[in-house]
């Protein structure tokens, strides 16, 4: 019986492609089973392998990762995609966060962190690189504030797209507190806007 990882390859480059392959197969546990060359081919090799793992580049024609996540993660949710890329911009990392991939490592990676993060993902874990936590550490402004039991209950119901009243309903509070934990949690974060507070749950696990 085969139980290695199977392992679907989206990336724009063949020789990416190819050195991807060569050192995930080297594991003994990962079985690279397609590549596709830009988003679209990726929807369709992914919908026609079922793999376990997809491994996405973010910049490629036609489609690019995160579009193509996004995509694949609507039409199944159990879908696991790991993004791989040579972009280290915060903005890309969250917005990789908020269409549903299970993580973020950079080209970099060893091979040995690339194998461990696909092994995580597919055992249903997070894997973020040390390199990319760092950055959105250094790069954010909410630095090592931490939120309160009750504010990490208002943000998740938040980000599952919960209004207030919905909220004080669900926690037995009044509107006006569900209100002054909204404002006490952008204060702490230094996050103005509801958009950028969910992608802030999806990063961070605060969703359901």
């Amino acid at each position: 019986m085969n139980n290695k990882i199977r392992v679907l390859l989206v990336d724009d480059h063949s020789l990416v492609l190819d050195g991807l392959k060569i050192r995930l197969q080297r594991s003994g546990i990962i079985d690279v089973v397609g590549e596709a060359s830009d988003g679209l081919s990726g929807i369709e090799a992914a919908e026609r392998l079922q793999p376990d793992v997809i491994l996405m580049d973010i910049n490629m024609p036609s489609m690019n990762g995160i579009e193509a996540t996004e995509i694949l993660v609507e039409r199944n949710s159990s879908m696991k995609l790991l993004v791989l890329s040579i972009h280290d911009d915060r903005e890309y990392i969250l917005d990789v966060a908020r269409v549903g991939a299970k993580g973020y490592i950079l080209k970099s990676a060893s091979a040995d962190e690339m194998v461990a993060a696909i092994k995580t993902v597919h055992e249903g874990g997070k894997h973020y690189s040390r390199e990319i936590a760092d950055i959105l550490l250094s790069q954010s402004n909410h630095g090592s504030t931490t939120l309160t039991t009750r504010e990490q209950i208002v943000i998740s119901l938040l980000a599952a797209g919960n209004s207030s009243k919905q909220m004080a309903k669900e926690l037995g509070i009044s509107v006006r507190t569900v209100e002054t934990h909204r404002r006490n949690i952008k204060t702490k974060l230094g996050i103005n806007n509801t958009p950028d507070l969910v992608k802030y749950a999806i990063l961070y696990g605060l969703t359901n």
